[in-house]
């Protein structure tokens, strides 16, 4: 079974904390599939969720020219993968270490250009809704290793 939870922001730092909040509730092993336009919010969003992991925000950068950043310090480590500059792209083939995602949270932007989804993946997709708002839809199952 799948929840769907559509969040409606007016600022970044809206975004940021509807991301802060998922990241309070995941344990290792999550994988977070973010999809949106080019400036919709994206790496924003992964700043919160490195706030929710108690890892400094600032610290989060879009790792489009190196594909993978890895946070540590927090709760758990945060692995950031950013596909932009691919047409298509495996997990397994980008140089994440696997163990550190399985480990901790690992959060992929531009998620719709992967060959294949992880399963039980949370889904989150973006919306530019003009100016500074967002829409933030959030599809998550009940097979993810969610706190409750």
């Amino acid at each position: 079974m799948t929840s769907e939870t559509i969040h409606n922001t007016g600022s970044e730092a809206e975004t940021r904390l509807v991301a802060s909040r998922l990241a309070a509730s995941v344990t290792s092993g999550t994988t977070i599939l973010l999809s949106g336009e080019l400036g919709a919010g994206k790496t924003a969003f992964v700043r919160g969720v490195a706030a929710g992991l108690g890892i400094d925000p600032d610290e989060v950068t879009s790792p489009t020219f190196t594909l993978v950043h890895e946070y540590r310090g927090g709760r758990l480590p945060l692995v950031h993968v950013d596909l932009y500059r691919l047409d298509r792209a495996d997990l397994d083939d980008v140089g994440l270490d696997p163990e550190l995602a399985a480990s901790g949270v690992l959060a992929v932007e531009w998620a719709e250009r992967l060959v294949r989804t992880p399963p039980g993946a949370i889904l989150v997709s973006i919306t530019d809704a003009g100016e500074e708002s967002r829409r933030i839809t959030i599809v998550t199952s009940d097979k993810l290793p969610v706190q409750s």
